[in-house]
């Protein structure tokens, strides 16, 4: 007999593998076509460029000086390298192993134990959906074409 802890993780678990399987639909049929990915692309740096991000001190006008600096907003640094890959047909394998290159960098390589990377996963995990949250506000605030 499964205990219902088993039972809610496994639930869980097939929830995000759905998740990630419809995302990955979407962002395929965004990356064929070129006039989405160039809407998307424009609606992404004309939030950003313009200040409408809801965060504090317009964060993305930073240039990452040193890596102390980029330590602190691996965020940002993530979604602006995403934004620079964003081009029309980009295989979405190219968009993942940005993400995936950015937290063994930013998340699993300076992990000294179990407890310290549980802190950082979770840092980041609060702080990008924090920004992406932002970015899905501020688009649908100035009624971006590219948002939904």
């Amino acid at each position: 007999s499964f205990s219902l802890t088993e039972v809610t993780v496994f639930i869980n678990r097939l929830r995000r593998k759905t998740d990630l399987s419809n995302m990955a639909k979407t962002m395929r049929t965004v990356l064929n076509s070129n006039s989405k990915v160039t809407v998307l692309r424009s609606d992404l740096h004309a939030v950003i460029d313009q200040g409408f991000l809801d965060v504090p001190g317009n964060l993305f006008q930073k240039k990452f000086r040193n890596r102390e600096e980029v330590q602190n907003d691996i965020e940002l640094k993530c979604l602006n390298d995403l934004m620079s890959l964003l081009a029309p047909t980009t295989d979405i394998r190219v968009l993942l192993n940005c993400v995936s290159s950015n937290l063994q960098a930013f998340v699993f390589q300076p992990s000294r134990s179990k407890e310290e990377f549980r802190k950082l996963a979770s840092d980041f995990q609060l702080r990008w959906n924090f920004l992406l949250s932002a970015v899905s506000k501020a688009m649908t605030l100035n009624y971006a074409d590219s948002f939904g």
